[in-house]
């Protein structure tokens, strides 16, 4: 079972009180982008195996939005932290170089 601690209300909340939302800090597709980059927004991603940083609902507890890194063949958490972020903060990304030093983080464009 996986558990996302919710950096809002402080909750350990099991994957039924949450709902996914897909991959965090990609650059949105907008107005007056093309029609290619519009389709890679919506349909493009690597979906490999390993650290993933995600968008998280805690839907049935406090509805706020958070985000979370996690390796998605293991499911281990390394962190959750705010929506509002526009980047791991650094005791996330600690945590993720603990167990894969050679990880960076990079913004998804």
């Amino acid at each position: 079972m996986l558990l996302l601690q919710c950096p809002y209300c402080g909750v350990n909340a099991e994957e039924t009180e949450l709902a996914a939302g897909g991959e965090a800090h990609l650059k949105r597709a907008t107005v007056g982008d093309s029609d290619e980059a519009f389709e890679g927004y919506l349909f493009m991603r690597e979906n490999k195996k390993g650290v993933h940083l995600e968008r998280w609902r805690h839907a049935y507890g406090c509805g706020k939005w958070f985000l979370a890194a996690r390796d998605t063949d293991t499911l281990e958490v390394f962190g959750t932290y705010p929506a509002q972020t526009t980047e791991p903060p650094a005791d996330v990304t600690e945590n993720i170089r603990a167990k894969y030093p050679d990880w960076s983080w990079k913004e998804t464009a």
